[in-house]
């Protein structure tokens, strides 16, 4: 991969990032009224689904550098409240899914808490932060399936050093109410379900159709490089592909899912120390 070019974030005032926000959200609005019936319900006694697609976990408390505990704590309430907008979600053929839709605006009324957010790189806190863990979960399910991926925003910036990590880097996705979303799409004649819960170490997720599983998944990267830029900071890039193979006859079909540039937080190459 040839050394890509990546700009200097700019500072905005503090105004024009609140007027553009809530600008983005009205806009969101109009368009999820004006698509109303294109987006999949909740429907928990519909049992049709009963074939495991993927299942997945991650890890709800983590030690990470300069972070209080107790936003991760919250964290687990903001999960736990979203959860129960979203478990169940039945997507059929030509309909959508969207997290925002389904779990509206995290506020201090509805119980959400202060959690972990990130901005422009820098840790902070919000209410209902910590939900970008939902986001990637859901994601990485999404890559193990035929579900169209119609929007889904990657993480511009690198913040933590990589520890234990068990999936490629740039396979998450950032959220932000409620312009920035994930977004499903079933293209298929295929009606999938999705399960989500909590226990005491992690979050779950599992992905479940009304056919069997046809392919095996494989979610993998390629050209991951650091590179400094001339502004003295450091990016991090890499591409991911999917690759199908059919269950029956073996064919392989790799498609690829997206090419990440991210600014990193944190010097590289430097040995972590215990």
């Amino acid at each position: 991969m040839q050394n890509t070019i990546v700009e200097k974030p700019k500072k905005r005032s503090q105004l024009r990032l609140r007027l553009g926000k809530e600008y983005f959200i009205v806009k969101r609005k109009l368009d999820w009224w004006r698509n109303r019936h294109a987006y999949c319900v909740i429907d928990k006694n519909n049992n049709t689904c009963c074939y495991s697609h993927k299942k997945h976990q991650s890890v709800l408390l983590r030690q990470l550098k300069d972070v209080d505990m107790y936003l991760q704590y919250n964290k687990i309430t903001n999960l736990r409240l979203a959860i129960e907008q979203i478990n169940g979600s039945i997507i059929k053929p030509n309909q959508r899914f969207s997290i925002w839709q389904k779990v509206g605006r995290p506020s201090k009324e509805r119980g959400f808490l202060e959690g972990l957010s990130l901005h422009n790189g820098q840790i902070g806190k919000d209410i209902g932060g910590g939900l970008c863990q939902l986001g990637n979960l859901i994601y990485w399910i999404a890559l193990h399936s035929d579900l169209t991926i119609i929007e889904r925003w990657r993480h511009s910036f690198d913040v933590f050093p990589d520890v234990n990590r068990t999936i490629p880097f740039a396979c998450g996705a950032t959220l932000s109410y409620n312009y920035i979303d994930l977004q499903l799409l079933n293209k298929t004649n295929t009606t999938y379900r999705l399960n989500l819960w909590l226990d005491d170490e992690y979050l779950h997720g599992e992905l479940l159709a009304n056919t069997p599983l046809s392919y095996h998944y494989e979610i993998f990267e390629t050209d991951h490089v650091i590179e400094q830029q001339w502004w003295g900071g450091y990016t991090r890039h890499n591409k991911i592909w999917q690759r199908k193979t059919h269950l029956l006859d073996n064919q392989i079909e790799e498609n690829l899912i997206s090419e990440n540039h991210a600014i990193m937080m944190y010097t590289p190459y430097l040995t972590q120390q215990n």
